[in-house]
């Protein structure tokens, strides 16, 4: 369900004042809120092309800790951006993929993708 409220001082910097106006919460705050955190948008570049269990995210991001990741991945699944599927096996077999709301970041990734390569072939790489 979607709230409707006034415009107020938390849109009215934003150029699109009047179509955000209309949430509780500015999408592109919304956005970052999801987003945001180290290693969420490597976490969500891998998973969009393969199911991960927690070793190969792991091991794709050697300098995260387990405890970090542990917390990213607890986030993404609060937020409904990644499923987690438990094997009932011993030992524990823990599966991580996105969820249908997940996958439609894919094409955002995709494009961050896109610029990150151009930016590097211009010359502007760090």
């Amino acid at each position: 369900m979607v709230k409707i409220i006034e415009i107020s001082d938390r849109h009215e910097e934003c150029y699109m004042k009047e179509k955000c106006a209309k949430y509780e919460k500015c999408p592109m705050v919304l956005v970052q809120d999801i987003v945001s955190g180290k290693w969420k948008i490597l976490i969500l570049w891998y998973l969009s092309y393969s199911k991960l269990r927690f070793s190969d995210i792991q091991r794709k991001l050697p300098n995260v800790s387990q405890k970090v990741l542990s917390r990213q991945l607890k986030s993404m699944e609060e937020d409904n951006i990644i499923h987690r599927k438990v094997y009932p096996v011993v030992p524990p077999k823990v599966e991580y993929s996105l969820t249908d709301v997940g996958k439609r970041l894919i094409p955002i990734l995709e494009m961050m993708h896109k610029f990150g390569a151009e930016y590097l072939e211009e010359g502007f790489n760090k």
